[in-house]
């Protein structure tokens, strides 16, 4: 599942890095729970929480419905 999650960040990335951020794959949870940690300018950011929720999450769950939730760390 770890290969499915990071072509799909791959399709996500191009658009937080035209706003000078991007998403760094941390962890694959067994039970589908993806970590991510949020760089650059998304790291911080007031929308952070919205972006990994509404852009992020919602994408991956979309293309890999066996996720369950995407979370960030630090």
């Amino acid at each position: 599942m770890r290969e499915a999650v990071e072509r799909a960040l791959a399709r996500v990335r191009p658009t937080l890095q035209r706003d000078g951020g991007d998403v760094e794959l941390v962890e694959v949870t067994d039970d589908g729970l993806v970590r991510v940690r949020l760089t650059g300018a998304c790291h911080g950011c007031p929308m952070s929480r919205a972006t990994l929720k509404e852009g992020i999450e919602k994408f991956i769950r979309s293309e890999i419905p066996s996720v369950r939730a995407v979370e960030a760390v630090e």
